[in-house]
């Protein structure tokens, strides 16, 4: 449908329930046994999701309960509760074959040059240690996927000691980017790394396999040791697809078939459900983690305002009508999921009542 000169996409407003915590148990130490995968392959693919019965206010619960890893090897196990403050209630909702990731035409770019990798949005794409990507969604906070950091059973090798990589110019001869705009070719960059004191997963994806509905639930949050001092991007609800401009999402993310670069796309959303967005972006693996976000009006704020509304999962091969296509897919943020991110983030409930 075409859009009238005067039309904005404008942010939804959205009162999100509240999230809090109920209990906190010690558990074991984790064994960090698990390789790290770069990439989620789901056979269940639209609607495979869309089939299934909604769970249960107590599944709902045990899915956002959820683990914080420290960065001295201690784990604990916190139980939440869901409440809803308003009248709006809220719930949540393949075959073997080569990965190919690629669809037709590579229509990504690589972002060269400091005046771009350096200026948002692309300055909160980070790498993390394990190889994925993540996105600065707070002063101290970084979002990325769930697989990053545990494959649904243990946590992966790297993750006890995880870092995220920053990327930076590199300095000529130790001067302080002397005659740094005189060369035509593009800067050299280099990450500097910060470690992470502590990760939030969700038990959604921890509960042994990570298809099915695990995949819904492969996001995880990170707590960096000190501020990044770098713009971040906030995160926002998730408009139904229909909603987003020009039904279009974008990313940024490090591809791991091209090393040390930062790669930016955007593409149509071609499927949803409740949890997922499907779409055909070109990505590789490395990408995963990448935030997946938007641009729309803020009416409060009479501005344009990018906000995360997603997160990079993965791969899937979905049976269309008896034949196989292949999806990447992104992990919504949902009204339940915004509460307990930005719980996560600022500890508070009463600055998470607006989505």
């Amino acid at each position: 449908m075409p859009f009238s000169s005067h039309w904005k996409p404008t942010w939804p407003s959205y009162r999100v329930p509240v999230i809090l915590p109920q209990s906190t148990l010690n558990l074991d130490k984790p064994q960090f046994d698990a390789e790290a995968r770069l990439e989620v392959v789901s056979p269940c693919g639209p609607a495979c999701h869309k089939s299934s019965p909604l769970p249960t206010y107590e599944e709902v619960k045990h899915y956002l309960s959820y683990e914080t890893l420290y960065a001295n090897g201690s784990l604990t196990e916190t139980e939440v509760g869901i409440y809803i403050l308003s009248n709006s209630a809220d719930g949540s909702q393949g075959k073997s074959r080569t990965k190919r990731q690629i669809y037709g035409y590579d229509s990504r770019f690589s972002i060269f040059g400091k005046d771009f990798l350096l200026n948002y949005p692309f300055s909160t794409s980070v790498k993390l240690s394990t190889g994925c990507t993540g996105t600065l969604v707070a002063e101290k906070h970084v979002l990325t996927a769930a697989h990053c950091i545990h494959d649904g059973k243990s946590y992966v090798k790297g993750a006890q000691k995880l870092r995220v990589g920053f990327l930076k110019p590199k300095m000529k001869d130790g001067g302080k980017g002397a005659n740094s705009t005189k060369s035509a070719m593009p800067e050299k960059m280099k990450f500097q790394w910060i470690r992470v004191k502590r990760t939030h997963v969700p038990k959604g994806w921890i509960k042994g396999n990570a298809n099915d509905i695990g995949m819904d639930y492969d996001y995880a949050l990170l707590e960096l040791k000190k501020p990044h001092k770098r713009k971040f991007m906030k995160i926002g609800v998730s408009p139904p697809a229909r909603h987003l401009p020009g039904g279009r999402i974008h990313f940024s993310g490090y591809d791991n078939d091209r090393p040390g670069n930062l790669v930016y796309r955007f593409c149509d959303v071609k499927d949803e459900t409740y949890d997922l967005l499907y779409q055909q972006c070109d990505a590789q693996p490395g990408a995963s983690g990448s935030g997946v976000y938007v641009r729309m009006w803020k009416r409060q704020n009479h501005k344009w305002e990018r906000k995360i509304i997603g997160i990079f999962s993965g791969h899937q091969w979905v049976d269309m009508n008896g034949t196989p296509q292949d999806f990447n897919v992104a992990v919504r943020i949902t009204p339940l999921k915004y509460a307990q991110i930005c719980y996560w983030i600022k500890g508070n409930y009463l600055d998470c009542r607006e989505g």
